[in-house]
């Protein structure tokens, strides 16, 4: 049986999404070390030291989020019903990773990428960030 390049990446992204959101559950579970481990910022690490609300509240919010993702793409490949909303998140999700591509990179460095982004990419970038990475 023979699958698409496109489902096997949905379905990557799918499992990776989903493990990610249950490392950042079981953070809770492993407390502070689990949390610097992961570079949380360091807000969090020291709210799981202290025993406060926002470690465990952030790490439930991210896995929730997570879940999201990976359940989005499952619905793309019809493993999942069809979800509500699924193009507006679909622009979300590729801002989110547009975001982590170009984050904290230097205007020249961005640049490359850039040039060979979509162009329909580049325009879901604009209008989040009101401006281009370069």
């Amino acid at each position: 049986m023979s699958h698409s390049i496109e489902s096997r990446l949905l379905m990557s992204a799918a499992v990776i999404a989903f493990a990610a959101a249950v490392w950042h559950l079981l953070c809770i579970w492993g407390g502070p070390s689990w949390f610097a481990f992961t570079r949380a910022p360091v807000q969090l690490i020291a709210s799981s030291k202290q025993g406060t609300l926002l470690a465990p509240l952030g790490a439930i919010v991210v896995a929730g989020l997570m879940f999201t993702c990976s359940a989005f793409a499952l619905s793309a490949l019809k493993i999942l019903p069809k979800l509500p909303f699924t193009t507006v998140a679909r622009e979300y999700i590729d801002v989110g990773i547009i975001e982590n591509l170009l984050w904290q990179v230097t205007p020249i460095n961005a640049a490359p990428y850039w040039q060979v982004l979509p162009n329909d990419l580049k325009t879901l970038y604009v209008n989040f960030h009101q401006r281009t990475p370069i």
